[in-house]
């Protein structure tokens, strides 16, 4: 007998091409359904061989997102965190590599008592426990997307284990969501619904039907269009939804609603019904296409042909433009043409503010130095996140202390002045004795502010917690010598060992703050990172300043410089 308070699931799946938007489909239903007042988890199944993106190239998979327990996850785990306004676990990650490490160490340990271990049953019995693993008293909805494109090999295994799960927990607790391409033919200017009619085909051939199709298109659907799908795929014409592409990626929740595919869903999973709360998205709406300001920010990075390789950093710079009411343009900065002084000032003399993200590896280092000597000496409003904070103690260090050689072991295992220096528990790593993979400084750290720092004046509070992705650390036995060179260690490891955040006086600069943290990790649409609003505010300050400037000598004219008329006869 099944019960009717289970936790309710629902699966996403794409078909016909990638890349068109499941992560963010997905979030978005999220995000309506925590709007009905609903709890909502989700979790993201990947079907790639590595055990995490940790390892990854960026320009092949984008940036790692890491959680607050210190997982190395896909990037649309950040889409789930920001959308739900949620901090998710490990678990909410599962990959293809995770599943076989398991079941392979389980068969090593006898745990299958000499069975033989075969795909079905024991990798998908893998994978449908970490799928039901998410459930919890608590969580009302579990939306899991499964990466890849029905028709892939890689993704057979886990669109079995979720036909499976649907199986066991009975059909009115778990719905699929199918996303689907429809194209438009210029020529003929015809839309095609073949692709996803073949799309839906390869998914039943697995067992699975789809209970709705959320239609990807460059405009929207006619209703005649609709309702051949709805026929030919075999679903309701209420579960046909189109989601054509939107100004915004915060618009999606609106055009999901819009199409009714919200509704639906409660329908179908006998879920309570409450309307929609729009108080919070639509006051985030009104920032995004109502900004009373403008600005741009170079974001200075060695992944940049890749923009998905620092994707939180780029939602983290708007969500600070949302912040200040403010429209944030980002202009991404290879950092190699700002090795010399003239790249630097080609690239950056007409910024209103620079942002340094993380990164490994030497090529690049020289360009990342260049641009924060530029930003540094121009007064520019400059946030440095992990090896942004390195790179600022490296440049101040050789052109401020004096220290010409100063450099990083990371990036010269020789060099004479090693200002950044490996953690010591992370040497046996980066000398080859372990595995690269999962071994870093991961996850939430807390940090203590320093009383009157910029850090601490943005934040608001004394002790604070960031999430961490590093091997690398300021080498304390030159602390004293920068400190009296007038860098500020505004932020610290509670047992003062570790620098977790470096600045100039506010005297000195506008803003010019860097974290060991990745910051943008936490920000939230709805909720800016204080260090991302506090980078805006210092722009759109200095922007105002060269807009009006004011010369106060002119205010303060002695009262003797002052004619009087002269007094009236009697």
């Amino acid at each position: 007998m099944k019960s009717a308070s289970l936790t309710k699931h629902i699966f996403v799946t794409g078909g016909v091409a990638s890349s068109l938007g499941k992560g963010l489909s997905a979030s978005s239903l999220g995000r309506l359904l925590r709007s009905r007042g609903l709890s909502v988890t989700m979790q993201k199944l990947d079907p790639y061989l590595n055990v995490d993106p940790g390892t990854m190239n960026p320009f092949q998979h984008g940036e790692v997102f890491v959680t607050n327990d210190g997982a190395e996850t896909d990037l649309d785990i950040g889409h789930y965190e920001r959308f739900l306004d949620t901090n998710l676990v490990g678990h909410a990650n599962v990959t293809t590599g995770q599943v076989y490490s398991n079941v392979i160490a389980k068969e090593r340990r006898g745990d299958y008592l000499g069975e033989t271990v075969q795909v079905i049953p024991h990798i998908t019995d893998e994978i449908s426990e970490r799928i039901l693993a998410m459930h919890g008293p608590d969580i009302d909805v579990v939306i899991t997307e499964i990466g890849g494109t029905v028709g892939d090999i890689e993704s057979q295994p886990f669109l079995e284990a979720a036909r499976q799960v649907r199986q066991r927990l009975g059909r009115d607790n778990v719905f699929f969501v199918h996303v689907s391409l429809v194209p438009y033919i210029g020529p003929s200017k015809e839309l095609k619904t073949k692709p996803t009619q073949h799309s839906v085909m390869a998914l039943r051939q697995i067992g699975i039907q789809p209970d709705a199709i959320v239609c990807r298109a460059d405009r929207e659907l006619p209703e005649g269009i609709k309702r051949k799908i709805a026929l030919m795929c075999d679903v309701d014409e209420d579960a046909v939804v189109t989601a054509a592409d939107a100004p915004s990626i915060y618009d999606i929740p609106k055009v999901l609603h819009r199409e009714g595919l919200d509704a639906y869903v409660v329908r179908k999973l006998n879920l309570p019904f409450r309307d929609v709360d729009w108080s919070l998205w639509d006051d985030l709406l009104r920032r995004v296409h109502h900004p009373k300001e403008e600005l741009t920010i170079g974001l200075v990075g060695k992944y940049i042909d890749l923009p998905d390789a620092y994707l939180s950093v780029g939602e983290a710079l708007r969500a600070g433009g949302f912040g200040n009411e403010a429209k944030v343009n980002i202009r991404w900065i290879p950092s190699d043409e700002c090795e010399t002084p003239e790249g630097a000032a080609k690239n950056l003399h007409d910024l209103d503010a620079v942002c340094v993200p993380g990164g490994f590896g030497i090529r690049g280092l020289e360009g990342k130095l260049g641009a924060l000597t530029y930003t540094r000496t121009h007064q520019i409003p400059t946030l440095g996140l992990c090896l942004g904070l390195q790179c600022m103690v490296i440049e101040y260090a050789r052109n401020v202390l004096g220290l010409e050689k100063a450099d990083s072991t990371e990036f010269d295992a020789e060099t004479p002045e090693p200002v950044i220096a490996t953690m010591e528990e992370q040497k046996a790593y980066v000398e080859g004795a372990g595995d690269l993979g999962g071994t870093m400084r991961l996850g939430l750290y807390p940090a203590e502010l320093k009383k009157g720092s910029i850090a601490a004046e943005v934040y608001g509070e004394a002790s604070i917690e960031e999430r961490h992705r590093h091997r690398y650390e300021v080498n304390n036995s030159y602390r004293d010598q920068l400190e009296e060179a007038g860098l500020v260690f505004s932020g610290l490891s509670p047992d003062n060992q570790l620098v977790e955040f470096v600045e100039l006086p506010r005297d000195v600069h506008p803003y010019y703050v860097s974290t060991q943290a990745h910051p943008e990790l936490r920000s939230r649409p709805t909720r800016p990172h204080p260090l991302f609003v506090g980078l805006v505010k210092a722009a759109l300050d200095r922007q105002k300043e060269q807009r009006f400037p004011i010369d106060e000598s002119k205010l303060r004219r002695d009262v003797d410089d002052v004619e009087l008329p002269e007094p009236a006869e009697a």
